[in-house]
């Protein structure tokens, strides 16, 4: 592939994430203006989640087989005419229930970007590109609440924000279409023993301890993460008297921080081990949200929700980039489908989870529920860094080279 074609296409991709983080920025932000528009409790937003769950758990879940059918930029400008659809039914729908069924085509759109682009950058690019990549994602899930606050703090109606990013989302999936001819096959050849390996069968992936204790981490990574942005913006504005423009800052800032993390830990994803700096963004986030509980000082939660984007960038990106290594190419696009799933299911029912718990105990109970979540995901990451192939007696992730072998990581593909 000539390094204009790999330029565009990781362009793409890297557009692609930022789509993938606007709407859920948005959401937390515009939460309170859906409750009040729509006359809901606080906890409400369970069907929702539930609607976009199924549809991405069931468009991440059979990725691998997509994949083998279908190009990535096939796929990639149908997933985004689904997030336009969504957004735009946001947008325009007379009541909570229309509004819920709009969450399926969210859910399909989010599951089939997140799962389609981690396939493709991980076996065919580095550490750093992956970690790049999901930076794309702090990026609009930055912007979504800066968007947002700003539409609400002009007196404009929550609707407009989603009908702008409906707009954007439109404009990618046409790019995609445009461009879906020039994406290689989203899955690697294994190099030595496995180059005459296919890809592994669904049952045979599930069979894989690791492939369970990686669902595990990342439906909890990613529950941490949407539970602080989902109710970070509530939690400051009612429980610490932080005002609207403020709270909205900091949770920008929160998402902002996704990008600062995977910026900076790209730039050394290649040349340290990648277990022990995932060791250590972990051990980052049991500080900040001890930090956010606790709130020892006025301005605590502040920081320590700023510092738990940080240290939650390189989590999700780094332990992705292992998958190919850890489970072996033919397990690859079935592994890395199953974890965007989890993902998917933590994103819906941890937030849920959290809401139910803050209707009944205050919005306080945010704070505990986020240290209890990173305590959690700190053990199975060690359950899962001892259960890989590819990763034993200190070995380095390999990942595939642009003509699809996989290689040990030592630059960036098509750098």
């Amino acid at each position: 592939m000539s390094r204009r074609r790999t330029a565009l296409l990781l362009g793409l991709a890297y557009a692609g994430f930022v789509s993938l983080g606007l709407p859920d920025g948005l959401l937390g932000v515009a939460w309170p203006s859906i409750r009040a528009r729509f006359g809901l409790p606080l906890d409400a937003l369970g069907p929702l989640l539930v609607a976009t769950t199924a549809g991405s758990v069931f468009a991440s879940f059979t990725s691998g087989r997509v994949l083998g059918r279908a190009s990535v930029g096939a796929l990639l400008a149908a997933a985004c005419a689904a997030q336009a659809t969504s957004m735009a039914g946001y947008a325009l729908a007379p009541g909570w229930w229309v509004l819920v069924g709009f969450g399926v085509f969210a859910g399909l759109g989010a599951g089939a970007i997140d799962a389609g682009l981690n396939t493709y950058v991980a076996t065919h690019h580095s550490a750093r590109t992956l970690n790049w990549l999901h930076a794309c994602y702090g990026v609009g899930a930055a912007g979504g609440p800066a968007l947002m606050t700003a539409v609400l703090t002009r007196g404009q109606p929550w609707q407009r924000g989603y009908a702008l990013v409906a707009g954007a989302q439109l404009a990618l999936a046409l790019a995609f279409a445009s461009t879906r001819s020039l994406w290689p096959p989203a899955t690697a050849r294994a190099s030595g023993p496995d180059t005459a390996a296919q890809q592994a069968r669904t049952a045979a992936t599930l069979r894989l301890r690791g492939a369970w204790l990686g669902m595990a981490a990342f439906t909890l990574y990613v529950g941490l993460e949407q539970s602080a942005g989902a109710w970070a913006y509530s939690h400051l504005t009612e429980v610490r008297g932080v005002s609207t423009a403020r709270a909205g800052t900091w949770v920008s800032i929160f998402w902002g921080g996704l990008l600062v993390g995977r910026v900076g830990f790209g730039l050394f994803a290649n040349r340290v081990a990648l277990e022990a700096l995932v060791r250590v963004a972990i051990g980052g986030v049991l500080a900040a949200t001890a930090l956010f509980a606790v709130h020892p000082f006025a301005g605590a939660s502040e920081i320590g929700l700023a510092a738990l984007g940080v240290a939650c960038g390189p989590v999700f990106p780094s332990i992705m980039a292992a998958t190919p290594a850890r489970l072996g190419a033919p397990h690859a696009a079935n592994a890395v489908g199953f974890q965007v799933a989890a993902a998917a299911l933590g994103q819906a029912f941890l937030p849920w989870a959290t809401g139910w718990l803050a209707r009944r105990f205050g919005l306080d109970v945010l704070g505990p529920v986020l240290v209890a979540l990173a305590i959690a995901l700190a053990a199975v990451h060690e359950g899962l860094a001892r259960s890989g192939i590819g990763l034993r007696d200190g070995e380095s992730p390999r990942m595939a080279a642009p003509d699809g072998t996989i290689r040990a990581h030592g630059g960036d593909a098509g750098r």
